[in-house]
């Protein structure tokens, strides 16, 4: 494939905006997009994709290129060292001082680098990695974490089997299998466009990760019963644990943002639940959350947090995230978790889970939670979901990495109140 100039040119600005790291990369990116609405469908495939692996590997190139390096330098230096590209394929796509600098930066040597330049970490992340894991397993994560995520989704049981959405798919010439893990899973092999498909649009399948999707697994919602997904955001996990409860009992879907909760209620539509109560809440502590206090059968908190298990699909996030902002999240995480866990009724089963890889948001929270409530004790999370039908190699406490399971980073500890 032939590199244009107007394409290297696009992507350098695009980097330029994105850097400045004042919002999420996907959010700067589809602003970029709609300013240039010139730009063709493969010219904006080659942005996004140079803009996400600068940002993947960008300690690497700044060690090439050096601190003052340009965006344009940058790009260059991701297309000759990360991705191998040959001056050919680059045809009409360089002159004068760029050939030169292509052409040496491809053979510069980028000296001894540290653990964190290495795998690509700022230094106050990759020390924190440090504390429970060995320098080769950091890198090997850091590599995983490198690279693209798989698309996955999530078949609505409620109007369609697995085996079903698999044939149909495949009959529309959409490569997918089954998932590995989660019963509703299919993993599909590149990234067609799919929001148009007949089936999203009815409301057979949603796009979401397999290792988001066993939380609803772990939660393990019956028929009947009162349910609440405490931090529900755009109700990706509300809608499977309403599948999993066969739409009947009480399903209420919390979220303090109400920009966040009106995602949902299309995505609701679509997928013929009757059964959610989304519920806007100033606070963890918000009446409306207090009058259910004891009342429910099962609780699901996918706490706010500092988001690092998902760097392969925001790898803005790492350099984005910072010793501070964690320290505010794991304050903010203890208060929710101890304001969710007085709604579960004796006998009821609490989850606590982020999409983050650092023990402080995770065995931290928990353990301080369980020293602080005694009526509360663990359950093995890998034989919860045995009893499922589900073999996984995850712990006693959940925990999914692309290293080993190719699902986004999680952590999730079950909890059940003492009958």
């Amino acid at each position: 494939m032939t590199i244009t100039p107007a394409q290297i040119q696009s992507a350098s600005q695009a980097l330029r905006s994105v850097l400045r790291f004042d919002y999420p990369a996907d959010s700067v990116l589809s602003r970029y997009f709609r300013d240039m609405r010139e730009i063709g469908a493969r010219d904006r495939a080659f942005v996004a994709e140079a803009v996400y692996g600068v940002l993947r590997r960008k300690r690497t190139l700044e060690r090439l290129c050096g601190p003052e390096a340009s965006t344009r330098q940058l790009i260059l230096a991701w297309l000759a060292r990360i991705e191998g590209t040959t001056l050919r394929q680059l045809g009409e796509g360089l002159h004068g001082r760029d050939t030169d600098y292509f052409t040496e930066i491809k053979g510069r040597e980028a000296g001894e680098m540290s653990l964190a330049e290495t795998a690509d970490l700022p230094d106050w992340l990759a020390e924190r990695l440090l504390a429970t894991m060995t320098p080769e397993e950091v890198i090997a994560l850091a590599q995983s974490l490198n690279r693209p995520a798989p698309l996955d989704l999530r078949v609505n049981t409620l109007k369609l089997d697995r085996d079903a959405l698999v044939a149909r798919l495949q009959a529309d010439g959409i490569a997918c299998a089954p998932g590995r893990f989660s019963p509703a899973a299919v993993r599909l092999e590149g990234k067609p466009a799919l929001q148009k498909h007949p089936l999203f649009l009815d409301g057979s399948f949603e796009v979401q990760d397999e290792g988001s999707q066993l939380l609803g697994y772990l939660l393990q919602p019956k028929r009947g019963e009162m349910v609440a997904d405490f931090c529900a955001g755009a109700g990706g996990k509300t809608l499977l644990l309403g599948a999993l409860m066969r739409n009947s009992g009480r399903l209420y879907a919390f979220d303090v943002s109400d920009k966040r909760l009106s995602k949902l209620k299309p995505r609701m539509a679509r997928s013929g639940l009757s059964n959610v109560h989304p519920v806007v809440i100033a606070s963890e502590n918000d009446p409306r959350v207090k009058r259910l206090a004891g009342k429910l059968d099962r609780v699901l908190v996918d706490a706010p947090c500092s988001g690092l298990g998902t760097l392969r699909r925001n790898p803005d996030l790492k350099w984005r995230q910072s010793p501070e902002a964690l320290a505010e999240l794991t304050v903010k995480q203890a208060a929710i978790l101890a304001s969710a866990a007085r709604l579960v009724k004796p006998g009821g089963r609490l989850v606590y889970a982020t999409c983050s890889l650092l023990p402080e948001e995770n065995e931290a929270i928990v353990a301080a939670f369980l020293a602080a409530n005694e009526g509360f004790a663990p359950l093995n999370a890998q034989e919860v979901l045995a009893k499922q039908g589900i073999t996984i190699e995850c712990g006693e406490q959940l925990h999914l990495t692309p290293r080993s399971h190719d699902t986004d980073g999680f952590f999730a500890a079950v909890l059940e109140r003492k009958a």
